[in-house]
């Protein structure tokens, strides 16, 4: 994966495409990853070429602009599973996993209202996949403030 642009950005956006970097480099298995806003607004993405982590081609699968498809699923299952979760009186939805024939999908919240998507292999270790994501929202969650939020939106419409 190449180095993400962070040139103008704050400490706070650097650390969190750190660790999304970090993410898709040290788990085995995780193909992209976004992270989409409450209201369905990507703000950092394991793209090739994306403001957030410049992708590796040999590890991202798929189209070229797969974390945006990602991110309509991750905001799609986030709306879909807060829906159930009320008609269900379940509380708040932690986690959503959809496991495919040829791949995985996980969605786990984010304390903000943020989701972090992970599209994986079928071959991934799903605990630790969901260990890894469960980390960085941990450490993401306190740092997406709203105009932190608002900072990555700008840089990912920059994003050619």
């Amino acid at each position: 994966m190449t180095a993400p642009s962070t040139y103008g950005l704050s400490t706070q956006a650097r650390n969190l495409q750190w660790l999304l970097t970090d993410l898709v480099e040290e788990v085995p298995g995780v193909n992209s990853v976004a992270v989409v806003s409450s209201d369905g607004l990507l703000l950092l993405s394991s793209d090739p070429g994306g403001a957030a982590a410049g992708g590796n081609p040999a590890r991202t699968k798929g189209p070229r602009g797969a974390c945006a498809d990602l991110a309509t699923i991750v905001s799609g299952l986030g709306s879909l599973t807060t829906g159930a979760a009320e008609l269900m009186e379940g509380g708040a939805v932690k986690q959503t996993m959809v496991a495919m024939e040829h791949g995985s999908v996980f969605v786990m919240a984010i304390s903000d209202g943020s989701l972090l998507g992970v599209h994986a292999t079928p071959d991934c270790d799903m605990s630790v996949v969901a260990y890894h994501m469960a980390l960085f929202v941990g450490r993401a969650g306190h740092v997406l403030t709203p105009e932190v939020r608002s900072e990555l939106r700008q840089s990912m419409e920059k994003t050619p």
